[in-house]
């Protein structure tokens, strides 16, 4: 099992939304936050403009993060999400 912290999977969203948006993964900002009511979300800023991100997405971002960043194909159903007094993800291989 790799277990992933809170700076990476940061990295992974603004990796993921960087190249979605067509933008330098530095002009993202994400906070990463967890809410008993919708889990894990995000709130991302690109450009000036806020957009809320679902568990479904840090989860596919964190699947093309360990695809791009360690050449590991895992896929959505193998990682799991914590926290704590950080973020974490576990991913099952």
């Amino acid at each position: 099992m790799i277990r992933i912290y809170t700076d990476e999977i940061i990295n992974a969203v603004c990796l993921h939304m960087a190249d979605r948006r067509g933008v330098k993964p530095q002009d993202v900002e994400v906070q990463l936050s967890w809410e008993e009511e919708y889990g894990f979300t995000a709130e991302v800023w690109v450009n000036g403009r806020s957009q809320y991100l679902i568990e479904a997405n840090l989860l596919e971002a964190i699947e093309q993060y360990m695809y791009t960043q360690y050449n590991r194909r895992v896929f959505r159903s193998n990682i799991k999400l914590d926290a704590d007094e950080e973020f974490w993800a576990d991913i099952a291989e």
